[in-house]
């Protein structure tokens, strides 16, 4: 069993979270829609919109069957609303592709709105068994500084893969557990500010505390201001859309008092642009939603 695999699987026997998507039975389309919640959002904001989800639509064909601009409105304040735009897309696509069921091919799984390496990846292994890389911001920060003694990692790249890839048991459920060990000790102990390393399974054969800790470029991209963005623009745009569904808003009634008006504008023009808003006449609304 490769270096890594073996205390990893030791360790998260014992410290694995109970989350939802990691019972038994979870299926492959509650999978799919926790891994879109779960880009860039805390686990403990996303179960309850997760259950919640999964119980207005709990198939693919249920999303589908609905307009686009409902699954804008159950989204709440996940926040990159343009997610629930791509996952609606993608049960669209899963109807009609593929009988209404979330496939398991990776490729397969690639060619959806809104997919990529990881959640693709993520499906097959998790919801289906298969044996995969499974590789997210919390695998790149463990790799980097257990086997490659760097305190950050650098640019996703797809030798990622092929790191995690050498790391991974020929066993498929084991390799699984790895896959899910990896990411549960960079979100838990590996983190990237304040890594606990006295309670780090992986610490007796980590090249970064062998090293003496050395520092290196972080090279993460750094999240802007929200308050005065364009995104929190935005973000209250679609909070008057989302309150006023399945009705319309006249242009005039949307943000009136906001303090810079040019913001506003530039806000609802991106929204159009993104197909989260429609302009209807003198009218705004969540896509799909009926005139008003």
């Amino acid at each position: 069993m490769p270096g890594l695999a073996a205390p990893l699987i030791d360790w998260y026997r014992d410290a694995a979270r109970d989350l939802p998507w990691r019972r038994p039975g979870f299926g492959a389309w509650g999978t799919l829609v926790s891994e879109f919640m779960l880009q860039q959002t805390p686990v403990a904001r996303v179960i309850p919109h997760l259950e919640a989800w999964l119980t207005r639509w709990p198939a693919p064909a249920d999303l589908a069957a609905s307009p686009p601009g409902d699954a804008v409105t159950q989204w709440a304040n996940l926040g990159y609303p343009r997610r629930a735009l791509w996952l609606h897309r993608a049960a669209v696509e899963i109807r009609d592709r593929h009988d209404g069921v979330v496939p398991r091919d990776v490729d397969a799984l690639l060619a959806l709105t809104g997919i990529g390496d990881y959640t693709a990846r993520a499906v097959a292994v998790f919801a289906y068994g298969d044996r995969h890389p499974v590789v997210d911001t919390n695998t790149r920060r463990v790799l980097a500084r257990a086997v490659a003694g760097r305190a950050q990692p650098g640019p996703p790249h797809r030798r990622d893969l092929e790191r995690m890839d050498a790391e991974l048991p020929a066993d498929i459920a084991a390799a699984a557990v790895v896959n899910a060990a990896a990411m549960e000790l960079g979100a838990l102990v590996c983190t990237a500010r304040s890594p606990r390393c006295d309670a780090c399974p992986l610490a007796a054969q980590c090249a970064w505390r062998a090293a003496g800790y050395p520092a290196s470029e972080d090279r993460r991209r750094k999240q802007a201001t929200y308050e005065g963005s364009d995104r929190q623009a935005r973000g209250a745009v679609l909070k008057t859309l989302r309150d006023a569904a399945p009705a319309s808003v006249p242009l005039f009634a949307v943000l009136p008092t906001w303090p810079d008006a040019a913001q506003r504008d530039r806000a609802i023009d991106s929204l159009i642009a993104d197909g989260l808003a429609e302009a209807i006449e003198d009218h705004l609304r969540l896509p799909g939603h009926p005139a008003s």
